[in-house]
């Protein structure tokens, strides 16, 4: 049998070795699943398996088992494989059987075609990403408790290749560089830079210049701007039909970096400039599928966990099944509550009711749709945001050191009118050009209206305006396949920050009333986070999430009496409480009672809410009552 650690180093071995013993047996493909699901379950076993996303590529050993934390970016067609194939061994003038499964290349000897043993199999490759926008602290808190062992490997791949990827991560630096300098006066209002400049720095060299280079180039395809980190090609043998475009999952799979995937590629495009007719695919479709392995890594899949969340402070199993977890966390909720709710009245400058609101927002999350109408979602538009100071960036700043995946997109008008927000399906490369918009779960989206000016909206920035406006009321963002469009339904948190009430559509508004008034704001508000533990922070980390994932209900005599309330409350004057405002008054409801770790709804805490709301209201009101063109 394996030892410890062949399965983590050697995992073909096994899968080599389980299938010599009883590849005639037509479950031995579920025993191969089923020997790494039980070794992976182990104590701390997951912590041994090297991650994609915290060792470089040239550290890992060629077909070890390896992880990757990633989004699903685009799904491939089906691909045909060798499963079983027959080799001839012309020193022993014999035959023997192989496993084709979890490889890109057969071995070395000459494989019989015509074999009756040889077994065509179907795999579905995903093109994966890391998360979009995850926080630096997550990488690094997953990176820190990774028990695995690597060390320098550069035996199987040629130089040229290796020096190809750090020229890439140089052109990155170099580029970067030169957009900072050329940004100039607006390097606030693209502090994420622009789209199109970003894919081509993530791009490999090129000697095709043309303005196609979208699709005649290597491109990353990062939804955000700036990202980085390893694109994958994940190889998925079963169960295909239970991923989804945009899924969080952790991939356990063989890593396959092998350098004749890069010199098949050439070779494919060789011919196929040469004679066009010779593959169905074109130049452009096999560039995107077959990228360099030294780029685009190939994983096949053993086991994959779906992310529930990417927070590591917390199990990475659905929250409500780990009940002793919960209970422990459950207990401290209320008083970690009031110290980030001090926080964020600090961060807020002295407003109290702005970080009550503020925190209901940062756990609200979609969890049921009834016909389009996604219920628990909860955008905040805060107004009242000072010009004068790039105050709107160090309040997302403080944000991003909370929640796990998170985006700040500045929209300036240039930003409006270049930035891809849809995704787009590219028919000549056959795959899903992304935009800023897909993104996974549970991402805090920042939407920094400060930043807008007085100009022109072309085509573009309308469309995405529209798109943005449709995400928030809808939850949704509709894919553009040239022919028609596709909803793919999301569950992502809007955070507008504006000066006046925003543009786009919001659940609430909330006009910033500032009591304090510190001579320099940028300097306070460093001290204000310098001044939170790092202990402390962790705590606020752990708490948001176990928040957002807590199971909710109302009882029948809560239920009853909140109508009787709503009637009586449209007595006197039924224009004061509308269908869209008692809506509005269940979601502050229900977030209030979750922030303060109750998953049923009191009448202390019905009224609570309906206190809360009169103060936001009220406030709100006097704001219109002074401004005079407020909406």
């Amino acid at each position: 049998m394996p030892t410890v650690h062949d399965w983590i180093n050697n995992p073909l071995g096994v899968v080599d070795g389980m299938f010599a013993q009883s590849h005639s047996s037509p479950d031995w493909e579920k025993k191969v699943v089923e020997y790494f699901k039980e070794k992976l379950k182990l104590n701390d076993a997951h912590a041994w398996v090297p991650s994609l996303n915290d060792v470089p590529l040239h550290y890992l050993k060629p077909n070890s088992l390896v992880k990757f934390r990633c989004m699903v970016q685009d799904m491939f067609d089906p691909e045909f494989f060798m499963g079983v194939y027959e080799m001839n061994d012309p020193t022993s003038n014999s035959k023997q059987v192989k496993c084709g499964k979890y490889k890109d290349v057969t071995e070395c000897g000459q494989v019989d075609f015509n074999s009756r043993n040889t077994v065509t199999s179907e795999r579905q490759t995903f093109y994966c990403v890391p998360i979009p926008g995850e926080s630096q602290w997550v990488k690094e808190s997953y990176a820190g408790t990774s028990q695995a062992r690597v060390v320098p490997s550069t035996s199987y791949v040629p130089n040229r290749h290796k020096r190809s990827y750090e020229e890439d991560d140089e052109m990155d630096t170099q580029s970067q560089q030169m957009k900072d300098v050329s940004q100039g006066a607006h390097s606030s209002a693209d502090s994420h830079g622009n789209m199109e400049p970003k894919r081509q720095e993530t791009k490999a060299p090129s000697q095709d210049s043309s303005p196609s280079h979208c699709t005649s180039s290597l491109d990353l395809n990062f939804p955000l701007p700036g990202e980085k980190g390893p694109a994958c090609l994940v190889k998925v043998y079963e169960n295909w039909d239970s991923f989804k475009l945009n899924d969080m999952l952790e991939v356990f799979g063989i890593l396959s970096v092998d350098p004749a995937l890069s010199v098949i590629a050439d070779e494919r495009e060789a011919s196929s400039l040469l004679d066009p007719t010779e593959g169905m695919e074109t130049v452009e479709e096999q560039r995107v599928h077959s990228p360099p392995a030294s780029l685009v890594p190939r994983l096949h899949m053993l086991h994959a966990q779906p992310l529930v969340h990417n927070n590591p402070l917390l199990p990475s199993s659905a929250l409500e099944n780990n009940g002793d977890h919960l209970g422990s966390v459950l207990g401290e909720l209320a008083s970690v509550r009031a110290e980030l709710l001090t926080f964020f009245t600090h961060v807020l400058m002295g407003d109290s009711l702005a970080a009550e609101y503020l925190i209901l927002h940062l756990i609200s999350n979609v969890y049921s749709r009834r016909d389009v109408l996604p219920l628990g979602k909860f955008t905040l538009n805060l107004s009242g945001c000072p010009l004068s100071s790039p105050y709107t960036e160090h309040l997302y700043n403080v944000i991003q050191q909370l929640v796990p995946s998170s985006f700040r997109l500045c929209m300036s008008l240039h930003n409006m009118n270049n930035h891809r927000m849809v995704p787009r399906k590219d028919y000549t490369a056959n795959r899903l050009m992304s935009g800023i918009l897909q993104l996974a779960n549970n991402t805090s989206l920042f939407l920094d209206e400060t930043q807008l000016e007085q100009g022109q909206l072309d085509t573009t920035g309308v469309q995405n305006i529209t798109a943005l406006g449709n995400l928030i009321s809808w939850q949704k963002v509709d894919y553009d396949f040239n022919y028609h469009q596709m909803e793919f339904p999301c569950n992502i948190n809007v955070l507008i920050a504006s000066e006046g009430r925003s543009l786009l559509p919001s659940d609430c508004q909330i006009h910033l009333r500032p009591t304090l008034n510190p001579p320099n704001l940028e300097e306070y508000l460093s001290a204000v986070q310098v001044a939170q533990v790092p202990s402390l922070i962790n705590k606020y980390r752990i708490y948001l999430s176990m928040a957002r994932a807590l199971n909710y209900t109302i009882s029948d005599e809560i239920t009853k009496a909140v109508e009787e309330d709503f009637v009586e409350m449209r007595k006197d004057d039924p224009q004061s409480m509308s269908a869209e405002d008692l809506h509005r008054l269940l979601v502050v409801a229900r977030l209030l009672s979750l922030s303060h770790g109750q998953n049923t709804l009191s009448r202390d805490g019905w009224m609570k809410a309906k206190q809360l709301e009169v103060l936001r209201i009220s406030q709100t009101q006097q704001q219109k009552c002074l401004n005079g063109n407020e909406p």
